[in-house]
């Protein structure tokens, strides 16, 4: 069975440095009829059940430690049995919003397989000091969390964030990908790399 991109968008908020945003997330399932993994647990556990589904989570995976990406990942965890991952370097950003530690680390180069394919971690700091995307080569597929949007970079003007950092993780890392990959992001649209070089 082929492994395929499954997606929600789920509404809440987004808070730090004492400020409060309402925000719409994606929340993407990777995997086929058996088995997924799930990319960022926002604000709504029923929301992602109803994309999982009766499939077996392998992985629950935090792209980055802000709290409209990772408010729900220890309900989810505990509901689905699945791991929770973050890049160690997230930590104090996950405790900003978490008393319990993650289930275990996400390093650059690890690959997780799921449904016979794989996503590949690539660290990608900046946006935080953490934050990682998941490639899937297999997909030609990129999720990006808020690394990199339709339009540009993620946002850098926050506490633990590097506006130089990220531009070069982009410019670096991502761009080293073929530029017909489809970019999945935390927020709003898809869009290639090829598209967004003009944009970084």
């Amino acid at each position: 069975m082929t492994a395929r991109v499954d997606h929600t968008v789920t509404s809440g908020t987004f808070s730090l440095d004492g400020q409060t945003y309402d925000v719409d997330n994606n929340v993407w399932v990777v995997g086929d009829d058996a088995e997924c993994v799930v990319i960022d647990a926002p604000h709504d556990v029923e929301a992602i059940l109803g994309v999982v589904g009766t499939r077996r989570v392998v992985a629950i995976v935090c792209t980055h430690g802000h709290d409209d990406h990772v408010r729900f990942a220890p309900d989810l965890g505990h509901v689905t049995g699945a791991p929770v991952l973050l890049n160690p370097a997230e930590s104090e950003v996950w405790h900003l919003t978490h008393d319990q530690d993650p289930d275990g680390e996400l390093v650059d180069g690890q690959t997780i397989a799921v449904a016979g394919t794989s996503l590949q971690v690539i660290a990608t700091p900046g946006h935080s000091p953490g934050g990682v995307c998941l490639y899937a080569r297999d997909l030609g597929v990129l999720f990006t969390g808020d690394t990199l949007f339709n339009g540009g970079p993620g946002a850098t003007g926050r506490s633990f964030s590097d506006k130089d950092v990220l531009v070069a993780s982009i410019r670096e890392r991502l761009f080293a990908l073929p530029d017909d990959t489809v970019v999945k992001t935390g927020h709003g649209d898809d869009t290639t790399l090829g598209a967004e070089r003009a944009n970084v």
